[in-house]
């Protein structure tokens, strides 16, 4: 993969990585350049709606910031080693510190649609792993760093944003999950499920980046509620929920 010189040269050392309907977050913020993921010879795009397609490098609190606006997903044909050729370019230009965020449907009644979620672990329901094809035996205990978790909590508490903490489940899609699968979700003890970040999640770790990751609760899942399940109604929920994703990150930013 060759890396455009102006990525290269940008000093960001924390990214985000924006999913389903949170690109308002990028456009609240001051645009130095941006490149389209197309423009990186080796780098997948997606053609998924409220996935952009390109890098935003951006100043907050005086500090540059790499936002990866949109990602590439299974159920897209890609393998799980094209997914992570952005995480595997962000560890290339320095990024020490990874947000992970996504729009995923809640199994916990007591997180309602519309809030956050941070990710506590995860379950890899995807059938497949970055890491495979060798003996890449990453210890996988924390995958969600607890000084960034903790961070984030007082970030919530002192802007006064409701914050949950849970186990996110990753299914292949693209299909929503059906009732009985959800039931076996939830009795495995995941609170929300979506159809990403784990590739992501597995492949920083496996770099040495310290991850966080968190979930746009847009949904009910199949069988919590009487209503039919909508990529459209997943992106405008998280067009909505997206400037709690900036106050938290102004929050704990001078601390990541």
């Amino acid at each position: 993969m060759k890396i455009p010189r102006e990525l290269m040269d940008c000093g960001a050392e924390t990214a985000i990585v924006l999913g389903s309907g949170l690109g308002p977050f990028a456009k609240s913020l001051p645009e130095i350049f941006s490149i389209e993921y197309g423009a990186i010879e080796g780098l997948p795009t997606s053609g998924v709606p409220g996935h952009a397609g390109r890098f935003l490098v951006t100043k907050l609190q005086d500090r540059p910031l790499l936002i990866a606006q949109g990602r590439v997903h299974l159920y897209e044909g890609w393998s799980a080693q094209d997914i992570v050729k952005n995480i595997q370019l962000m560890h290339a230009i320095g990024i020490k510190k990874l947000l992970l965020t996504n729009a995923a449907g809640t199994l916990n009644k007591s997180f309602e649609p519309g809030t956050w979620m941070m990710l506590s672990d995860h379950i890899n329901l995807l059938g497949t792993s970055p890491l495979r094809g060798g003996p890449n035996f990453i210890d996988m205990s924390e995958v969600y760093s607890l000084r960034l978790r903790r961070l984030f909590h007082e970030a919530a508490k002192a802007a006064r944003l409701t914050l949950h903490e849970g186990v996110y489940a990753a299914m292949a899609g693209p299909q929503f999950e059906t009732p009985a699968e959800i039931r076996m979700l939830r009795a495995i003890g995941a609170d929300a499920v979506g159809m990403s970040t784990v590739p992501e999640a597995i492949q920083a770790r496996a770099l040495g980046i310290e991850v966080a990751g968190f979930s746009c609760l847009t949904n009910w899942a199949a069988g919590l509620s009487p209503e039919k399940l909508s990529h459209e109604d997943v992106s405008s929920v998280g067009n909505e929920a997206a400037g709690q994703l900036i106050e938290l990150l102004l929050g704990a930013f001078p601390q990541i």
